[in-house]
């Protein structure tokens, strides 16, 4: 097929950044939505700034968008945590992460759908987060990652006769990314304690997540749909020590 087009969202940094970067190398042309424009330049990327918080100027641009390219790819990667205890809490968190972590895939799939069906191939790769099966202080976060997993596995029932395959991946704590990093300081002893506390012993990085988004996007995954894919060093299996 002829060069594909990926959306990456979040791509200014991070995460995000890893995942366009990995794309652009394999001869993808990235489309980067995100708040700000990467500070970095590649011949194949182009960026948008947008807020995805935003419902109409998030549907704007993914009209424009998919107006001027047919998207084959969209990897969802923007996220925001905004912790707090239960007590601590509030609803409106909860409504407006839903925003960023589930309307807004929604939008960008809804414009590019058509064009993935005419050509009967599209790949679809949410970023969730080992929260979603719970995390201390992360109500909203933790809630509306768990709501990408069950999103996107509904995305893959309906649309694999298609072939649009839609999975998830599933991060555990992502060294040096700036959302990490508001919470857990660099250098800290927490950082330290955390990275211990990991089957693996230590803290993933930007590239490990970016490796598992590369085989979800790529044509050789087209019989793997509906999957959750854990990036976490082993801390999704379990914590108990007898």
């Amino acid at each position: 097929m002829s060069q594909s087009t990926a959306i990456v969202t979040g791509a200014s940094g991070g995460i995000g950044a890893a995942i366009a970067k990995a794309m652009l190398e394999r001869g993808y042309h990235v489309v980067s939505l995100a708040l700000d424009k990467p500070d970095w330049s590649h011949p194949q990327l182009e960026s948008r700034a947008v807020d995805l918080f935003d419902s109409k100027a998030t549907a704007e641009v993914a009209t424009e968008v998919a107006r001027e390219h047919r998207v084959t790819h969209i990897v969802h990667n923007a996220g925001v945590i905004r912790p707090n205890p239960v007590e601590q809490a509030k609803a409106h968190d909860i409504a407006a992460l839903a925003q960023l972590h589930l309307g807004a895939p929604l939008t960008l799939l809804s414009a590019v759908l058509p064009g993935m069906k005419e050509a009967g191939f599209g790949r679809v790769v949410l970023i969730s987060s080992r929260a979603a099966l719970g995390a201390q202080g992360r109500t909203a976060y933790s809630a509306t990652k768990a709501g990408i997993i069950g999103m996107g596995r509904t995305w893959a029932l309906e649309l694999a006769p298609h072939g649009i395959t839609v999975n998830m991946v599933a991060p555990g704590p992502i060294q040096g990314t700036h959302m990490f990093h508001e919470i857990v300081p660099a250098g800290s002893e927490r950082e330290t304690a955390l990275a211990n506390a990991i089957p693996m012993k230590r803290l993933g990085k930007p590239e490990d997540v970016a490796n598992a988004v590369l085989f979800f996007a790529s044509a050789e995954s087209s019989f793997v749909t509906g999957q959750v894919l854990y990036v976490c060093g082993g801390a999704s299996v379990g914590t108990l020590v007898i």
